[in-house]
């Protein structure tokens, strides 16, 4: 029984001395209220008091969305209080007096993953992804891959697509490509 004391104190040893995963640089990081929105998103939109508006919309390849009553609103770019703000803005006060109206994200657009993973491609999002899960969902690593050196592409909210070094913690937006490097010998 000598074992059992020793396996204890190692496992608090291990515990002790695990780290926490790096932190992900600031500009790289997801924030679930500045999302914003873009091509591929599912959204419910509920608007209190109108069964006939509520309902399940899709953001077009150029951002915009249809809605009954008001016709075509860009959706692409804006937060969900952004668009709730458009849609009240649109149907007030013409359609209808003092609209309540409520945007929720029901399916995130696809991350991209590209490079010396075994499966690359298009990948449905989930809600705090890192890079490494990414990976993991494309059936892992190549036997090239430099399996800890990635770029991470993403689009800013005034368009704009920057470039960003990643580690395998680095949080992954919805659209993002990440690319696994290549390893050179």
């Amino acid at each position: 029984m000598v074992a059992a004391p020793f396996l204890v104190a190692m496992l608090i040893l291990a515990a002790g001395c695990s780290a926490d995963p790096p932190a992900a640089p600031a500009s790289v990081a997801a924030s679930v209220e500045g999302y914003r929105l873009g091509p591929g998103d599912h959204l419910h939109i509920t608007v209190f008091g109108d069964k006939d508006l509520t309902g399940d919309y899709v953001v077009d390849g150029n951002g915009m969305m249809a809605f009954p009553l008001i016709g075509q609103v860009r959706a692409g770019g804006l937060t969900g209080k952004g668009l709730e703000q458009a849609i009240i803005g649109r149907l007030s006060p013409n359609y209808i007096r003092n609209p309540s109206v409520s945007v929720e994200v029901l399916k995130y657009r696809p991350f991209y993953i590209v490079g010396e993973v075994k499966n690359p491609g298009s990948y449905p999002y989930v809600t705090g992804m890192t890079v490494i899960n990414g990976v993991a969902l494309a059936g892992g690593f190549t036997y090239r891959a430099r399996e800890g050196s990635f770029y991470l592409m993403r689009t800013e909210p005034d368009g704009r697509k920057e470039k960003y070094d990643a580690n395998p913690q680095t949080p992954v937006e919805p659209g993002d490509v990440i690319t696994v490097r290549e390893r050179y010998f």
